[in-house]
């Protein structure tokens, strides 16, 4: 009998200790008057940056639930039919409770949850900060109005101050907080706005804890960050100096045409398209030059990012660009533009005699000038 009481009194604990809930329900309390049958909305924002509609429930006698299973804590809102504002909170397994008044969603209690919690800690602890910063705008507006411009002045500098003390909070507080997702969201942001350089992010996600990198939020964070390295890797494959990788393309005739095949003693690899405006601006020099150095041993490659063959043609034709060209019709898609790094046109590589880039983006006389000095 003592045996087994022992071994039912361990059975509980180990199930105690070892237990984690596997859904998560949600229990709002609104106060006020709100008519029963009213609906109230649990959303998240998408993969488009769009919000979508997780669930709908609807108020009795002044309370809401939503129920539901939650693989990794998320941030999401709550609106209720015609109520202005909304309140966010984090869905994760547990219980969670949310205590809103109906003209104040915004400044809602969120309990129950340890997500929940840290992000009421990031909360209380920012918004001094914010509501320092709103004073000093207040004060800004006041100052324009009244032009007393030496006072406008001294506030730009203090609100500045402000937000790099309030930048420096923020990454602080990741630091201190890699098991929060509200850290990794923080994280999200300082990349999206470029408050923080690459290294400064990538620094503070290594700090998360596995949990939290593998969030939503996290992957989405690693995503950009391994994109990032594969554009920086890319970039030094541009650099003036590199060997200028090979590439090949279709010809307006359909023959294939590749970089190393056409390169002369100097030769431009010139990003255009027939669409782009300063690409056709500049193009009138670009024949200039090459009528005047090709006999010296110019060439030059046009690499389009047009959207239809049609226009390409028609643009090499009316621009009578008589060099050789090459398209994928792939836009901004085109192979050849992510191997060079070009998310922008007009953009130009110049190499020397060895295929290596000497210079980049000349135009106008600066292109004469350096043409002349390879061949001179």
């Amino acid at each position: 009998m003592k045996n087994t009481l022992l071994f039912l009194l361990a059975s509980i604990v180990l199930i105690s200790c070892n237990s984690t809930p596997e859904s998560y329900t949600l229990t709002g309390t609104l106060t006020g008057e709100i008519a029963d049958g009213t609906n109230v909305y649990l959303r998240k924002i998408g993969e488009n940056g769009q919000a979508i509609d997780v669930d709908t429930a609807m108020v009795e006698t002044g309370k809401f639930v939503f129920t539901g299973n939650s693989n990794a804590p998320e941030m999401h809102f709550v609106f209720v039919d015609e109520l202005m504002g909304y309140t966010r909170l984090i869905i994760e397994n547990g219980e969670i409770e949310m205590l809103a008044q109906k003209d104040s969603l915004g400044f809602a209690t969120i309990e129950g949850t340890e997500q929940n919690d840290f992000f009421n800690d990031y909360r209380e602890k920012s918004q001094a900060a914010q509501e320092r910063a709103s004073n000093i705008q207040n004060d800004m507006q006041n100052a324009g109005a009244s032009r007393d411009t030496v006072l406008a002045n001294a506030l730009r500098e203090e609100f500045d101050e402000l937000v790099e003390e309030y930048q420096g909070f923020e990454k602080d507080y990741i630091k201190k907080h890699p098991n929060a997702l509200i850290s990794v969201i923080l994280i999200d942001r300082a990349l999206v706005t470029r408050v923080s350089s690459i290294e400064e992010v990538q620094e503070l996600y290594n700090g998360l804890s596995p949990e939290i990198k593998e969030t939503r939020t996290g992957e989405k964070i690693m995503k950009a960050l391994e994109a990032q390295k594969e554009r920086e890797e890319k970039a030094k494959n541009t650099e003036v100096g590199a060997k200028a990788p090979n590439f090949s393309g279709p010809s307006p005739s359909g023959d294939t045409v590749a970089l190393n095949d056409i390169l002369g003693k100097a030769t431009l690899i010139d990003f255009w398209a027939a669409w782009c405006r300063p690409c056709r601006a500049e193009n009138p020099n670009i024949v200039s030059v090459y009528e005047k150095y090709h006999d010296k041993g110019l060439n030059i490659i046009g690499v389009s990012l047009d959207k239809t063959a049609d226009a390409w043609k028609k643009a090499i034709a009316d621009d009578d660009l008589t060099w050789n060209h090459i398209s994928n019709i792939a836009y901004f898609n085109d192979a050849i533009a992510k191997l060079y790094n070009v998310n922008a046109i007009p953009a130009a590589f110049l190499l020397d005699e060895n295929g290596v880039i000497v210079a980049k983006n000349l135009r106008g006389p600066a292109l004469e000038a350096k043409v002349a000095e390879l061949l001179n």
